[in-house]
Formats: C-alpha cells, structure tokens, sequence
C-alpha cells in the first residue's frame, strides 16, 4: 500500500516543523496545520513555515485543534497518518495558565481523535512528554513504569493524552504510538527551553538565573535524533498497520547532564563566561529526567545518538547564523 500524505498538526512548532522538513526531503505529502500562536516569538514559527512553503509536497491550514471547527476545514483531506504534535509547551508556565493546557493539550486532542474516528483513520502518532515521570524515582525511565505522580498541570495533560489513546483504541480499534520526548534542543528550537535561553544570554552577555543551584540533570536528545527515530517507526509502519492498540516509546539520548555542565560548554564553544545568579528551586521541576530507550531499539534497531557538545555546537552555529540573517 503507497501512503499518500501525512497530517502535522503543530507543524510551524518545533519538533513539527524539524519531523515535516524531513518527510518532505523524503518525498512524502505533508499536511500542515498550525495555529500560529504567540506562546513565544512568532516570527520564529513564520520562518519556519517560510521554509516548509518552499516545498511543493507541503500544504498549510491555519487552524486551531482546540476549536471544532478545524474538523470541517479539513474533511475532504486524504491522508493516512496523523501526527499530534500541536499542544502548549512550557511546564512553569501551566502553572499560572491551567486551563490553556486543559484546552489545548486535552480539549484538541480529543478533537483530533474523533476527526480520525469520522475519517475511519486508523493510525495516530502523537507527543507524550517525559514529564509524565514526574516523581519517579527509579532510573532511568522505562516506559511501564506507573506514572501517576505528576509535578504540574502539563504533566496531568500528558498522562491523560496517554490514557485517551488507550480508551479509544479499544473502543474504536485506532492505533496509537506516543512519544515520550526528553528535552529536546537543536537548531530552530523554542527560545522558552534552557539551551537557548541560556545561548541567548551569555552571546549578549546577559546573567543567566537559574531556579536552585543548576544541579538538576536533564537528558538532553537532539532534535535530529527525535525525527530519525519517528521516521523509522513510520517506514516500519508504512501500509502494515504493525502497531496495533496503544503503545509508547521513550525517546532520549539516555545520559543525563546538569545544569550547570551545560552552561560551561555553551561559554566554551561561544568563548565567553556569564554571570549566574542562583534562585530558590520551583516544586514543579523534575529534579532529574534519564530515559532508557530499550523499548524503542527493539523495535527500530539501535542508532547513534548525538552527543551533548556536537549538538550544541550544531545548534549554536544554527543560532549565529539566524541573529546575523
């Protein structure tokens, strides 16, 4: 069976956009809907839609998965793959915006899920988050864990996300495959995620905070490694329908590294040090996040992984570049 097209929601966001640049280098139709929304700098994700629109397999609607409406603009659209990557990001930020999250990350999906169910798609990729461990203390993370420890609202939507696709896969036989990302980074990333934060402000020469004393380890995955990893999965699946039910993968780089280490080799590659003016820790950090992506390379066979300074470096000559343009 040929596919024909593949729907993004999300696809002007970051992983959206870098996993829809790459199916369209590899000659599949995308489908791209985006509410272009100011959560941070637009201007960001206009450029990055710039980019997709030099595609001629690429469509755009602008369209918002929390309103109904998006299932009408879209129902004489054949594809045979969606992939949920709109949701609204940013963890502190849940904190002062619940029902956002409720709206967006729970409402849309929903949504997206009975637009599939009218279309009889049977097959739904969509983004889990590794802060669905959130309390956890066994390390690193493996998938079977019970994660009902939440440390923030964002979380709660994630877990929920994951318990919808499992009510709806029995109840409708759709196939779902969620992705449990790590802290992803890379070039075109979210100005909100500390990589480039931190980037930004010590090529300003700006002082960095960090909320308690920068020694919270993060797993840090590439953004390329993010996509090669979905890619596969997709190849694998391409007509077979070979995930059935509902089933999750991990994907991180599986080593964990502080804070603090990571502001070190960002001066060293910009050649520049940066006052760090440390604050009290916030309860809805995870203190440590360590994936174990076991699960995942048994299905998809192993493949390197982007160590933390090359992808840095790749993301800091990425950043250069774009602030000069």
């Amino acid at each position: 069976m040929e596919m024909k097209s593949i729907l993004i929601t999300g696809c002007a966001g970051f992983v959206g956009y870098s996993l829809s640049i790459k199916l369209l280098k590899k000659k599949f139709n995308v489908i791209g809907i985006d509410n272009l929304n100011s959560y941070y700098d637009k201007n960001l994700k206009l450029d990055r839609l710039r980019n997709l629109q030099k595609f001629k397999n690429f469509s755009f609607y602008k369209l918002d998965i929390s309103k109904k409406k998006f299932i009408d603009s879209l129902q004489k659209k054949e594809f045979d793959i969606l992939i949920n990557l709109a949701a609204q990001p940013g963890i502190r930020y849940s904190i002062l915006n619940p029902h956002k999250y409720i709206d967006v990350n729970i409402k849309g999906f929903l949504n997206v899920i009975e637009f599939c169910k009218k279309k009889n798609i049977k097959k739904i990729y969509y983004a889990s988050s590794s802060s669905v461990y959130g309390g956890l203390k066994e390390l690193p993370f493996k998938e079977d864990a019970t994660v009902n420890k939440p440390l923030q609202i964002y979380a709660v939507t994630k877990i929920t996300n994951e318990l919808m696709a499992e009510a709806y896969s029995k109840l409708y036989k759709i196939n779902f495959i969620g992705f449990r990302f790590f802290t992803v980074y890379g070039p075109y990333g979210r100005p909100d995620m500390s990589i480039y934060k931190f980037t930004d402000k010590i090529y300003n020469s700006r002082k960095i905070t960090i909320n308690g004393k920068g020694n919270y380890q993060r797993d840090f995955t590439f953004i390329d490694d993010i996509t090669n990893a979905i890619f596969k999965l997709i190849k694998l699946d391409k007509g077979l329908n070979k995930f059935s039910g509902s089933r999750i993968f991990n994907i991180g780089n599986g080593n964990k590294i502080s804070i603090n280490k990571i502001i070190k080799i960002i001066e060293k590659q910009l050649k520049k040090k940066v006052g760090i003016q440390y604050s009290k820790s916030i309860e809805a950090d995870m203190e440590i996040t360590h994936a174990s992506f076991k699960k995942l390379e048994n299905v998809i066979g192993k493949s390197k992984k982007t160590n933390i300074e090359t992808g840095i470096k790749k993301f800091i000559e990425w950043y250069l570049k774009y602030k000069n343009e």
